[in-house]
């Protein structure tokens, strides 16, 4: 290929972001200038042609573009884009070319294998030129056909590929999706592709089979399925191994785990149904995260695997606008089997709402702005969130800038729930919490940032 070829191809694959597909999506914060976006470009352009997805044999993930188009829809400036890549650079395993072209006949041959990343990023994107995004997410995520093959020795199981391993497959898509970038939902397909699967029929066949079947017109919400897994005394991870407990936790707990997940309605015949499940979903993600990692006592700890369960339902409403409606369902209803099995992996963690809600503050600890004589808002606190996003933008960590990111958008869309909004539901507490939820785990995301420096990945045993 020419050099001007590639450089077309590279375009086309990562052109301008576009504007965000759905009211639901988070917007951009000011900030975009010609500078940034074509700092944006250069970085995820020349991550696509020099770095592997994988940053080395255990299959650790590859996070550039992620920072990058965090920092960039939060306003960043384009010398700040540049230079975190620079740093993120030093890190990567190089791309490197397939053993062989990845087609239709060979697909399921090399599921798994991360030599052939380039190549099922090369067949991802002669897929989506000719059907174009959505059918390829349908076909190749959410068909029968990719979940299992009669004889198969190498199962597809792209569906739990796709949300394997801490969600990442799914938030590399999502970034594509929410930024109209094809580049990204080809990587992220190409990185389901080489994923390895949490364990052995983590979505069993029956699992689709019963998707989308409405038994009854009761409601049952997500909190109430958190309830009775609160009640439920087997569901802890015994004799822990570090950093296996999640392994551990498929092997000793899917099954009922996805037995609860079953008792979670979803009708997709009512109007607006898969919006309220989404809602319910992110509220579930952040009092994990949050109210799983407050102890009045001990104080906040930012626990780096339940993070991740806020920073991936970011991109839910931008995923729902792709799907057909049982596609929807059915990713919505695999999205809580993850998550579910991810709490009960880290402890599972306690939620006292009342504690939480009594115990921590929606207010700086210091103001952000103190106001002269004739200002008439002395010791006031503008807005909360906008020192938090500058000073999230700034920071080394590559993952605050996009759970933060997480809390603000959930903030803008949600904040202004009153108490009592989650009444009548079985957790403990639910009738307490209102929308400054997202401003109390964004503070206290921050100050044990600013404090620890890093995530814990200890756990609540």
């Amino acid at each position: 290929m020419s050099p001007a070829a590639v450089v077309n191809e590279l375009e086309a694959l990562f052109p301008p972001p576009s504007c965000p597909p759905s009211a639901l999506a988070p917007q951009r914060l000011p900030g975009t200038s010609v500078e940034s976006l074509a700092a944006l470009q250069h970085v995820l352009q020349d991550n696509h042609k020099r770095w592997h997805i994988f940053l080395n044999d255990m299959k650790f993930h590859n996070h550039i573009t992620h920072r990058a188009l965090a920092l960039y829809a939060l306003g960043g400036s384009g010398s700040i884009i540049r230079e975190f890549y620079t740093q993120d650079s030093q890190r990567q395993l190089p791309a490197v070319e397939s053993p062989e072209a990845i087609t239709l006949t060979n697909f399921v041959d090399h599921l798994g294998d991360g030599r052939y990343y380039k190549g099922y990023v090369d067949f991802f994107t002669r897929e989506i030129d000719e059907k174009g995004t959505p059918a390829v997410l349908e076909e190749y995520i959410f068909s029968d056909r990719f979940q299992y093959q009669e004889g198969a020795s190498n199962q597809p199981e792209m569906l739990s590929r796709f949300t394997a391993s801490l969600l990442h497959a799914l938030i590399h898509v999502g970034h594509g999706l929410e930024f109209g970038l094809k580049g990204m939902v080809v990587e992220g397909l190409a990185l389901a592709a080489v994923q390895d699967v949490d364990g052995k029929d983590f979505y069993p066949s029956r699992f689709f089979a019963e998707n989308g079947q409405v038994t009854t017109e009761a409601d049952t919400p997500v909190f109430d399925v958190i309830a009775r897994m609160v009640r439920d005394d087997d569901l802890k991870v015994k004799n822990v191994n570090a950093l296996r407990e999640f392994k551990q936790a498929v092997e000793d707990h899917a099954a009922r785990i996805r037995g609860y997940v079953a008792q979670w309605t979803i009708n997709v015949t009512k109007k607006g149904e898969i919006e309220r499940k989404v809602e319910e979903l992110i509220w579930l993600t952040s009092i994990l995260y949050a109210i799983g990692g407050f102890d009045e006592v001990k104080g906040f700890t930012g626990e780096f695997f339940l993070m991740h369960m806020v920073t991936s339902s970011l991109f839910l409403p931008s995923l729902i606008t792709s799907l057909t409606p049982g596609s929807q369902a059915l990713l919505l209803r695999a999205y809580l089997v993850t998550v579910l099995t991810w709490w009960v992996a880290r402890g599972p963690p306690v939620l006292n709402v009342k504690s939480f809600m009594a115990s921590t503050s929606t207010r700086p600890s210091a103001p952000i702005f103190e106001g002269d004589d004739g200002s008439g808002f002395p010791n006031e606190h503008p807005n909360p969130f906008l020192p938090i996003i500058q000073s999230s933008i700034l920071n080394p960590n590559d993952h605050l800038p996009k759970i933060q990111r997480s809390f603000a958008h959930f903030s803008t869309i949600y904040g202004n729930r009153p108490a009592g909004y989650h009444k009548g539901t079985e957790l403990e507490g639910a009738e307490l919490l209102d929308g400054s939820l997202f401003i109390r785990a964004a503070l206290l995301t921050a100050n044990y940032m600013r404090e620890a420096n890093t995530w814990s990945i200890n756990g609540f045993f």
